[in-house]
């Protein structure tokens, strides 16, 4: 499998060299890494090309490193059945760099791009109809991001007085508590109550 990867991934690079920054094989399957400016050359050469055949369009998918200059990255999978073979294709932009869309080129894509909008905040210039798709329309955040808060801005109920759904700020029932995280085999640095009666 590897031999297939290392030729495939020596075929593109000398093909369309100019399109691809970077290739790697990790995990059984080969990574691309392009810019943004390039993907949408680089999807149709993958997608039309003989020797690749890449047609079948897996998942878009975003990453969130928020230390990085270029937050995010989008991740594009690609099944080649004639090669039966699997691709990466990695592009890196910031939060208000957008990218192409790739409906273009996979019009399948179309959801995958709104969920990526919906849960990272990434853009897509040249898309149908960007707009959220997993949350609520007035929902405000992007909740994948990792600044994100895990409790959420907003929290929903249903009002049986004002019989309709209404939205209130997060409110916490309980206190949060702390926890030591050691492991259960290694025990505690303290007596837990109740062992005492364990050494009598």
């Amino acid at each position: 499998m590897s031999e297939a990867l290392n030729e495939l991934s020596t075929y593109i690079r000398e093909a369309r060299a100019s399109l691809v920054a970077d290739a790697q094989i990790a995990y059984g399957e080969l990574t691309l890494t392009a810019t943004a400016e390039n993907l949408l050359p680089l999807l149709t050469f993958l997608r039309d090309d003989v020797q690749c055949g890449f047609i079948s369009f897996i998942d878009i998918c975003g990453v969130d490193y928020p230390a990085r200059e270029k937050r995010f990255d989008v991740v594009y999978h690609l099944l080649s059945p004639r090669q039966n073979q699997r691709i990466r294709v990695k592009v890196a932009t910031a939060e208000d760099e957008p990218v192409p869309s790739a409906c273009p080129v996979y019009p399948g894509a179309d959801w995958f791009e709104r969920e990526a909008w919906d849960m990272y905040g990434i853009l897509f210039t040249g898309h149908p109809d960007l707009r959220r798709i997993l949350t609520d329309y007035g929902f405000e955040g992007h909740p994948l991001r990792k600044d994100f808060p895990t409790t959420g801005f907003v929290e929903v109920r249903y009002d049986d007085n004002a019989k309709r759904v209404v939205y209130e700020p997060v409110e916490l029932r309980q206190e949060f508590r702390n926890f030591d995280f050691l492991s259960p085999w290694e025990g505690t640095d303290y007596v837990l109550p109740g062992d005492e009666k364990a050494k009598a």
